[in-house]
This record gives C-alpha cells, structure tokens and sequence, in this order.
C-alpha cells in the first residue's frame, strides 16, 4: 500500500505551471515568466523536497511504520511533510517560531500536525530555536525522525531532479535568468546547478530579506563579523548557513526591507488580482528595487519563482482592504 500511495504522491507533486506576466513584461521590458509552485497539494514548492526526504528516510529504513517525522519549518515544508506523511501512514510533529503565520498553523493544524511553536529559527546552536528543538524531540522518542531540511541534501536533490529540468523544458532552453527567495538554500541551489549545467551563462539571483547574512557569505565566503536581526519577510533570510546552501551556483543575492515588500505586494495585487506570497513579493521587490541595476534586454526570459501562494499571509502582508476569498480554495490541494 504504501508504495502503491507512494507513487501516487510523486504523480500529482510538480510539473507545476510556468506563466507569463505581461504586467511585469510590460513595466521591466522584457519577458517574465512565473513559476507557480502553488499548485502543488499543500500550494508550496515545499512538496518537493518534503517528498524527497521522507522517501530517502522510508528506503533507507530510517523510520518504521506509524513513526513520526519531525521538522523545524516556517509552514510550508511543515505542511508538505504532514500531509504526505499521513498518507503514507506516519505523523508529523512540525516546529515554527513565533512568527509564523496565523494561516499557517491553521493549516498544519487542519492537516493533523502535531505543532510546537519557538521562540526563533536561529539554527542549531540556540535552545530556543525550531532547529534546535526539532532535533532534541526527534532524539529522545523513539521511531522520529528529523528530516532536518537545512541540512539534507534530499532538498537539493528535489529541485536538482524537478524544478531545474522543469524551468529548463519550459522555457524551451531559452531562460537567461532565474531568481528565487532563499530560505534553506535547498530551491536555490538545485535549480541553479541544473541550470548552469545546461548553460553556464544563466544568471541565477537569490533574494533575502535586509540584515540576512547570505549575500555577505556569496560575496566574501566568510561570515559577517557581526550580525543584525534580518527583516521578517517569512520563509527566507537566515543568520547561519543551511547545509543546503551551495553558493557556488548563486551569481548575486539581493536584500529589500519588509516595507517594500508589503508595498509592491499590495501594488501588484491591485494591478493584477494577484495575492503574491510572501518571498514572492521579496522577489517582485528586489525586481523594483534594483531595476537600474539589472541589466535585463527585451529577449531575456526571465523566471521568477513564486514558491507559494497570499491567502498564507493576509494578515501580515495584505492591506485590510484585500478581503476577497482566496482564487485558490486551499482544501481543494488537500487530497492528492
């Protein structure tokens, strides 16, 4: 059964669309392209590498039936990992920091995730971190494991296997740049190998929030000598490497503020109907941001990768007056 259910996971995660914006083709004169990673099950791009781990740990008998799989995640890998763990017949107990969204936990809980809420998502080396509490509870019970997604090479394997090759078939070969939110790293760093493999002089931009430590460590392989807490745009920024961070496939990482991040995410909701999610609109930001500084040709093709979905943050992102229904029903992605 569960390598009946297994196989009908891999069939319905991925092959997610790949849309292009005249709105912003038409403001940055040239063709951009989105790729929709919220129509995934659990509307994230999280599905992947959620998938990956959990079938790496199955086969190579790291958890037994009926066990639990732990994770420290913003929500969306939380998500991922609890409903394709449910159906294949384990639990999830899903660490997130105090500032994850209301939305968010919502869902976990809807899901049938057992949730632990923390103070930060500073990383291994803090107590009171979801990293730190995640691997604590994984080591004192019994049949848990943690899929520790900062760390496991599965979640850059996942976007290695399916995102690259994706955006690749997509665009036909023809893509020139490819920019993303980091997080983990894992999205990032597997799509931009691939991609470079295929052509070496595809521009691959990260995106992370002002005061996150990453483009300090692209720039100088070092870390900072000190450390400011980042802007807390959700899913990304980070003040530790993630194991799943390669670099060496990263051309430049941009920094924008909170601030922008909300404006151009209402702007680009009123402009098109569309509630972009959080890393998302960083990335529309950085696109605003640093427009004069990016030089982008009208046959460029240009991908964005929009790794989840606004109806995750309307209350933290969204003006008061965005108050329609969601154009995604989320418990419609709920059953695979």
């Amino acid at each position: 059964m569960i390598k009946k259910d297994n196989i009908l996971i891999s069939k319905f995660i991925g092959n997610t669309p790949l849309r292009r914006c005249d709105a912003l083709s038409t403001r940055y004169h040239t063709n951009i392209f989105i790729k929709e990673e919220f129509h995934n099950p659990g509307m994230s791009a999280k599905d992947r590498p959620a998938l990956f781990m959990i079938k790496d740990a199955i086969a190579k008998n790291k958890i037994k039936p009926g066990g639990i799989f732990v994770e420290a995640s913003s929500g969306n890998t939380g998500l991922g990992i609890t409903l394709i763990a449910k159906k294949l017949g384990y639990c999830a107990k899903i660490f997130v920091s105090q500032s994850c969204s209301q939305e968010k936990i919502d869902l976990l809980t809807k899901a049938g995730a057992y949730i632990e809420i923390c103070e930060n998502s500073n990383g291994l080396h803090d107590f009171n971190s979801t990293q730190f509490r995640a691997q604590s509870f994984a080591s004192d019970h019994p049949n848990a494991y943690f899929t520790n997604q900062y760390y496991n090479s599965q979640n850059i394997r996942a976007h290695y296997k399916t995102t690259g090759p994706e955006i690749w078939e997509q665009t036909e070969g023809n893509i020139t740049h490819f920019i993303a939110g980091i997080g983990t790293g894992g999205t990032i760093s597997g799509t931009g190998r691939f991609l470079k493999e295929q052509h070496s002089k595809i521009k691959v931009w990260g995106v992370e929030p002002r005061g996150s430590i990453l483009s300090h460590f692209l720039q100088h392989r070092t870390l900072p000598d000190q450390t400011v807490a980042f802007d807390q745009i959700e899913g990304i920024g980070r003040n530790f490497i993630p194991g799943s961070f390669d670099a060496a496939y990263i051309d430049h990482i941009f920094q924008v503020d909170y601030q922008e991040t909300k404006h151009i995410a209402n702007e680009y909701y009123t402009q098109t109907g569309f509630t972009a999610g959080f890393s998302s609109a960083a990335v529309l930001a950085s696109l605003e941001r640093y427009r004069d500084r990016i030089p982008l040709t009208k046959t460029d093709i240009v991908v964005l990768f929009f790794p989840d979905h606004g109806s995750r943050y309307m209350s933290k992102l969204y003006n008061e007056r965005v108050h329609h229904p969601s154009p995604l029903q989320t418990s419609d992605h709920f059953n695979f």
